[in-house]
C-alpha cells in the first residue's frame, strides 16, 4: 500500500503563494518568447519581386561546335561492347577512316555583368564553339564573340553589341555567405528557357577535383544541365556565385564557382583576354596527423615542399625541398588551397616573404613572384602538371606511385585527374590511365608528355597510346 505524504498550508499562505507563482510563470513567458522568435527566421513569403528585379540580366547561350565521329576508340569509350563481334567486321571493311564531321549544338546560360555587353558564363559552355548565340529575356538574339577563357576556374567572359545599355547584376561578397542562407538560381535548365528556382547554401568550400582552384559553393537550388554559366543570387539580387557543376547521382545538389574567385578573373578577362597568376615554382604536399606531430607544427595542418624547381621563384630563394610553409605575407597556410589561393592572386613581380619550417626553426625569405605558366600547376600530392587542352593532371610515375597504384611498369604518365567536361573526359581518359605514347613517341616523363603535343599543330590528328588497369591497351585518338 503506497502512502503520499502531504504537506500542511496554512490558508492565509496561498493567495501570496499563488500570486508568486503567476508572477513567475509571466516572467518565463516574457524572457521565452523574444529568444525563440529571434532565433528562428521564417522562408521569404515571395521570391517574384526578386525573379523580376534579375531575370532581364540573365541570357540564354547557344553555341555550336564541330566535331570528329570515332571510330574504334570512340565506339569503345561510348559504350559499345569492345568483344561485339561486329567490331571486327567494320574495322576490318572500313578501318578507323569512318569518323566524319557534325554540328553539336550546346545550350547554356550567362548573365550580364557590363551594361556594355559583356557577359558571364562558364567555360566549358563556349571553348571550341564555331558559334555563340546569345537570346535574352525579351527575345532579341545576338552574335557574340570570346572576350576571354580561364580553363582553370571553368570561367569565360563573352561580348555582344546590343547598341544599347543592357541591365547588369551587381557582384556581392562571397565573404559574407553563410551556410543556410536562402539563394536563388536564374538558366535555362534543360533548354526550357528562363528558369528560376530557389533553396539554400548548404556547404562552403567544396573540392571536387576538377582543378587546383576548387572552392566551391554547394547549394540545394535546383540546378540542371543548360543552367551552366548562371547566376546563384543572394536575396538583395547580388550575384554570390557562378553555377557550374552538378554530380551524377548526387539528387538535389549543385555547385557555383563563388564571387570571391571569380571577380579578378572576370576583371583581368575584361581588360587583356587572359588571366595571369601568380608562380612560386614548387610541388607541394598537404600534411596531418601524425606527420605534423613530427615536424612539430603549430597549426593542425601544414603544407609541405615536395620540390623546388629549380630556377624558380622559390628555388632562387632558398627554399627547400621538406620546408613547411607557414604563412605568406601573414596569411596562414593550412591546406593546399591556402597556399595555391594566396599565390595565384599575386601579381606577377610582386614580392612576398615567406615563413617557412625548416628542422623545427622558422625562417622568412622574400619571394619574387613569376608568372604561372597554364602547363604547369602546384600539384597536390603529386598531382602533378595541368594540360589545358586536354583538361587533365599527369604525373610521371615515381616508385612510390607505382607502389600505390599497384603499378607493374613505370615508364609513362599517369593521369592524377580528369575536369569533368573536358576534352580528356569527351574523349574517354579516366583518373588511373597510363599514358604510353602519344603519335608513336614514348612517353616517360611529364616533359616528354608537353614537349610531344606543344609540337602538334591545332587541327592534326593525335594518337594517344593508354593503358587502363583491367583491360589493357587502348588507342585514343582526337584532333587537338
Amino acid at each position: 500500500m503506497m502512502h503520499t505524504r502531504e504537506t500542511a498550508i496554512p490558508q492565509s499562505s496561498h493567495p501570496l503563494r499563488i500570486a508568486a507563482l503567476m508572477m513567475l510563470s509571466l516572467a518565463v513567458l516574457l524572457t521565452a518568447v523574444p529568444v525563440r522568435a529571434e532565433a528562428v527566421k521564417m522562408i521569404p513569403a515571395d521570391f517574384s519581386e526578386l525573379a523580376e528585379k534579375a531575370s532581364p540580366s540573365v541570357v540564354n547561350i547557344r553555341t555550336e561546335k564541330t566535331v570528329n565521329g570515332g571510330g574504334r576508340v570512340s565506339r569503345h569509350f561510348q559504350g559499345m561492347d569492345p568483344n561485339d563481334p561486329m567490331n571486327e567486321f567494320f574495322e576490318r571493311f572500313f578501318g578507323d577512316q569512318r569518323q566524319r564531321e557534325f554540328k553539336q549544338r550546346s545550350l547554356g546560360s550567362g548573365f550580364i555583368v557590363d551594361p556594355s555587353g559583356y557577359i558571364v558564363t562558364n567555360n566549358h559552355v563556349v571553348e571550341n564553339t564555331t558559334e555563340i548565340k546569345v537570346i535574352l529575356k525579351d527575345g532579341h538574339e545576338y552574335e557574340a564573340t570570346i572576350a576571354g577563357r580561364d580553363p582553370s576556374t571553368d570561367l569565360a567572359l563573352i561580348k555582344i553589341d546590343a547598341e544599347k545599355e543592357l541591365p547588369a547584376l551587381e557582384l556581392g561578397d562571397t565573404q559574407e555567405i553563410k551556410v543556410g542562407q536562402w539563394v536563388m538560381a536564374i538558366g535555362n535548365p534543360f533548354g526550357l528557357g528562363h528558369t528560376v528556382t530557389t533553396g539554400i547554401v548548404s556547404a562552403k568550400g567544396r573540392v571536387l577535383g576538377s582543378g587546383p582552384y576548387d572552392d566551391y559553393i554547394q547549394t540545394d537550388t535546383s540546378i540542371n544541365p543548360g543552367n551552366s554559366g548562371g547566376p546563384l543570387l543572394d536575396l538583395e539580387g547580388r550575384v554570390i556565385g557562378i553555377n557550374t557543376a552538378i554530380i551524377q547521382g548526387g539528387q538535389g545538389l549543385g555547385f557555383a564557382i563563388p564571387v570571391k574567385l571569380a571577380a579578378g578573373i572576370i576583371a583581368q578577362l575584361k581588360e587583356d583576354g587572359n588571366v595571369t597568376r601568380g608562380w612560386l615554382g614548387v610541388s607541394i604536399q598537404e600534411i596531418e596527423g601524425d606527420v605534423v606531430k613530427y615536424y612539430g607544427l603549430p597549426g593542425a595542418k601544414g603544407v609541405m615542399i615536395m620540390d623546388a624547381f629549380k630556377g624558380d621563384p622559390a628555388e632562387k630563394a632558398g627554399i627547400r625541398a621538406k620546408d613547411i610553409i607557414l604563412s605568406i605575407d601573414g596569411k596562414k597556410v593550412e591546406t593546399l588551397k591556402d597556399l595555391t589561393g594566396i599565390v595565384a592572386s599575386q601579381k606577377v613581380g610582386d614580392k612576398v616573404k615567406v615563413t617557412f619550417l625548416r628542422n623545427g626553426k622558422e625562417k622568412t625569405v622574400k619571394v619574387k613572384i613569376g608568372k604561372r605558366e597554364d602547363r604547369r600547376t602546384a600539384g597536390a600530392q603529386g598531382m602533378g602538371s595541368g594540360d589545358a587542352d586536354l583538361g587533365i593532371d599527369i604525373a610521371s610515375i615515381s616508385p612510390e606511385m607505382a607502389k600505390r597504384f599497384n603499378l607493374s611498369d613505370t615508364q609513362g604518365v599517369l593521369i592524377t585527374g580528369v575536369k569533368p567536361r573536358s576534352k580528356g573526359s569527351q574523349i574517354g581518359l579516366v583518373h588511373g590511365d597510363i599514358i604510353k605514347e602519344v603519335n608513336h613517341t614514348p612517353i616517360r616523363s611529364e616533359d616528354d608528355y608537353f614537349e610531344v603535343l606543344e609540337g602538334i599543330d591545332e587541327g592534326e590528328q593525335v594518337d594517344m597510346l593508354i593503358i587502363r588497369r583491367g583491360r589493357g591497351y587502348a588507342l585514343v585518338r582526337f584532333t587537338k
